[in-house]
């Protein structure tokens, strides 16, 4: 079992801007998402816990050794998937994850063919092994880029924003191969896709102006609003008005018409009652904290 401790964490930019704000948190194995608009801090955490930039203070500690002092205890361990990724043209998946290989230090031939011939099975790639990795469809990118992210065998996989641009059918194929991955590592999903943290991911966190407002399972922070999300159907005009007299969490247009979800411990008049979803925990966090 791999576990990620984090006490105390603060950052100041230039300037005297705060980046982190006593960040606590403990991660072990499986999925752990992490939420947040721009700006608010998530790529800052992360390259801090990676080794890029020191804290002011806090403490980090990734299977009991110190990575703030030992930074390269952790990258050797770690795997990570941005958003996007660029790849030499004319090189062959094969090729390309033979590149990398090398650069994270997997020195024997006969061990890094076996780990990527198995990686590229593993994500579907196999039959297609020899084509260029620039021709693939962005699913295709995306599943490549997990392989090049478990090559090495990491204990730790940082995943940004992954599932942007791909259709649906991807979507959910790339999701199954990030939840079979996090059995046995430590998963951190940075993402802006409230529906990727409810489907994957057992915890999470949401982060704003580098504090973290809220840290739990998504089922209980769901539950929480149990009875307290309402209803109706306004009209466009309508929404400043609302938005000053309730706490409105969403608003969405069904078939052209405009629907709003409040937040309140008592029915406003006029609203139903509303089935609370990650999405109302993740906007009443951020706006009526």
């Amino acid at each position: 079992m791999n576990k990620l401790s984090i006490s105390q964490l603060s950052l100041t930019y230039k300037h005297r801007v705060k980046a982190l704000r006593n960040v606590s948190l403990e991660i072990t194995n499986g999925m752990f998402g992490l939420l947040g608009p721009n700006g608010a801090g998530k790529s800052s955490l992360l390259k801090t816990i990676v080794g890029l930039q020191k804290p002011d203070n806090g403490e980090i500690i990734f299977n009991e050794v110190d990575v703030i002092k030992n930074p390269s205890f952790i990258r050797r361990q770690l795997g990570f998937l941005p958003q996007d990724f660029g790849v030499y043209p004319k090189t062959s998946a094969y090729d390309l994850l033979q590149h990398l290989a090398v650069l994270k230090g997997i020195s024997h031939a006969a061990e890094r063919k076996a780990q990527i011939l198995s990686l590229l099975e593993k994500v579907n790639l196999y039959h297609v092994k020899d084509k260029e990795v620039h021709t693939f469809s962005g699913g295709m990118k995306q599943r490549f880029g997990v392989a090049q992210t478990l090559l090495g065998n990491p204990r730790i996989i940082i995943v940004d924003e992954p599932t942007a641009g791909l259709d649906p059918e991807e979507r959910n194929r790339f999701n199954t191969l990030l939840s079979e991955i996090s059995e046995k590592v430590i998963v951190i999903l940075s993402t802006h896709l409230v529906e990727d943290v409810r489907n994957l991911c057992s915890q999470m966190a949401v982060i704003k102006n580098g504090a973290l407002v809220a840290i739990g399972s998504p089922a209980e922070m769901i539950w929480r609003l149990r009875g307290k999300v309402w209803t109706r159907q306004i009209h466009p005009s309508e929404l400043a008005s609302y938005q000053s007299s309730c706490q409105v969490i969403s608003q969405q247009l069904i078939e052209r018409a405009m629907h709003i979800a409040v937040y309140s411990g008592e029915p406003p008049e006029g609203f139903s009652a509303l089935p609370p979803t990650l999405e109302h925990v993740y906007f009443h966090t951020l706006y009526h904290p």
